[in-house]
Order: structure tokens, then sequence, then C-alpha cells
């Protein structure tokens, strides 16, 4: 019986270690006006936004995205730009928000945003 309570207690200490650790970055805060490019699309097709590399700082998305119209497919860094995928999934409308903070800070430095309705 002692065995059974020190294997849950144990059980019970790892999963106290692990789960913190699946947090996510704070929400990002105030967006800075920043450029917005509008694509319309056709079901199927591919779209993409290259935001520039800034010094110090990453790109994270800035707001939720309604990933029924828009799943990302890529990510990869084309010159001085970090380009992302997206491929259009359903009719609809959404927009893709980034900005570029330092580390996970919820202060947004620039923000720029990708309005992309799917027909």
């Amino acid at each position: 019986m002692l065995r059974v309570i020190t294997l849950a207690a144990a059980a019970v200490a790892a999963l106290v270690l692990v789960l913190p650790a699946t947090a996510s970055a704070p929400p990002v805060g105030k967006l800075p006006k920043g450029p917005v490019t509008t694509v319309r699309a056709p079901r199927g097709t591919l779209v993409a936004v290259a935001l520039p590399q800034l010094k110090g700082l990453s790109w994270r998305l800035a707001r939720p995205v309604d990933w029924k119209i828009v799943g990302q497919v890529g990510e990869g860094v084309v010159g001085t730009s970090v380009v992302i995928t997206f491929r259009a999934k359903a009719v609809g409308h959404t927009k893709v928000i980034y900005a570029a903070t330092r580390g996970e800070s919820t202060v947004a430095r620039a923000a720029r945003t990708l309005d992309v309705t799917v027909s």
C-alpha cells in the first residue's frame, strides 16, 4: 500500500513540475499603427506575408486568428525578411496580426496586418 501511495505522490509531483512549462507567452498589448496588406484569395491557394527582421525583436501573433479560414503551412527566412505562408482553407474573412516584441514582452514595437478574404 505504501508503494502505491509513493507512486501516486511521484506522479502528482511530476505533473506539477511539467504543467507550468506548457504556458504560452503573455498577450501583446496595444499595437502601434503598421502597414495592412489586404489579400483576396481563392480557397486552396497560398498567401504569404513578409515581415522585416528587426534587430533584437521577434515577430509573434498578436491577436487571435480564425484558423478555419487560413492555416499556417510554412515559415522561413528569405533575405532580410521572415516569410510566413498560409493556405486559404475556407470561404470567409480573417486578420492575421503580428507584433514585434523584445522576447515575450507585452509591448509591441511594430505591427503588421494581413487582412485575408477567401472566396
